[in-house]
């Protein structure tokens, strides 16, 4: 069973269809249903495995969202085929791929293979994490910052170990980090636009553009707000360390 987003990290993860229903509370039955109506886009084949992501996950919200409003399944169905073509509404569809990231990715560099047995604890933590991929039998990180600091290091392990420290060790963090930034998204787009807003057809870009802006900001601002923590506490060791040394009297080798 692939481990759902909130077994390691918070971040883009991918579901068995069992997941998806327990995750969302949409009953299995409902998602398949969704999906041969058109309602759900298809899911990832790898052979006969079926895997949704977050972005299904972000539809199942808005499907349920519609129809508790009283829309049916009949004309939910044409406004994701009229989004899908492009038409009218496609600007919930911008919202949706700007809340997830919808900007386009830089081509990522050639994966280079992590010098880790990929059924081991630590290569299992990562992919559950979303932090690394399993590519004929080898295992490499996703990450390209990450990447590029771990498979240049000497050993590898101890920088991994580092890694699923931190993850561990900022889970609970870093969720409810994300609850309050995306709480005050849906406060500074309210302001704008008033709750409860539904953009027009020519206002997609604007709108998607902005929300996407506002996820930028809000990931530069902790970026930077932890970097300067990061130092006083750094500051903070080396001071200690330096202080250590002596009070032990520590003297040089001769």
């Amino acid at each position: 069973m692939v481990a759902p987003a909130d077994v390691w990290c918070t971040g883009l993860a991918e579901y068995r269809l069992d997941d998806l229903a327990r995750i969302s509370g949409v009953s299995a039955r409902n998602i398949r249903a969704y999906r041969e109506r058109g309602l759900l886009d298809p899911p990832r084949r790898q052979g006969r495995s079926a895997y949704y992501d977050d972005y299904h996950l972000s539809q199942l919200k808005t499907i349920n969202q519609l129809l508790r409003k009283g829309f049916t399944s009949a004309h939910i169905a044409e406004f994701f085929a009229r989004m899908r073509e492009g038409h009218d509404l496609a600007a919930i569809l911008g919202v949706q791929q700007a809340i997830l990231g919808g900007k386009p990715e830089p081509a990522r560099p050639a994966a280079v293979a992590l010098d880790l047995d990929p059924g081991c604890d630590e290569a299992q933590r990562l992919l559950s994490c979303g932090l690394a991929e399993l590519k004929a039998d080898s295992l490499s990180l996703t990450h390209p910052g990450i990447a590029e600091i771990v498979t240049h290091a000497t050993d590898q392990r101890s920088y991994i170990q580092m890694i699923l420290r931190v993850v561990a060790s900022t889970e609970g963090t870093i969720d409810e980090l994300a609850a309050n930034l995306v709480a005050a998204i849906e406060d500074a787009f309210a302001a704008r636009y008033g709750a409860g807003y539904v953009p027009r057809p020519d206002e997609a870009d604007e709108v998607a553009a902005l929300i996407s802006d506002y996820r930028d900001l809000g990931m530069a601002v902790v970026a930077h707000q932890l970097d300067r923590a990061m130092q006083r506490h750094m500051v903070s060791a080396v001071s200690n360390y330096t202080a250590g040394i002596a009070t032990n009297d520590w003297k040089p080798t001769e």
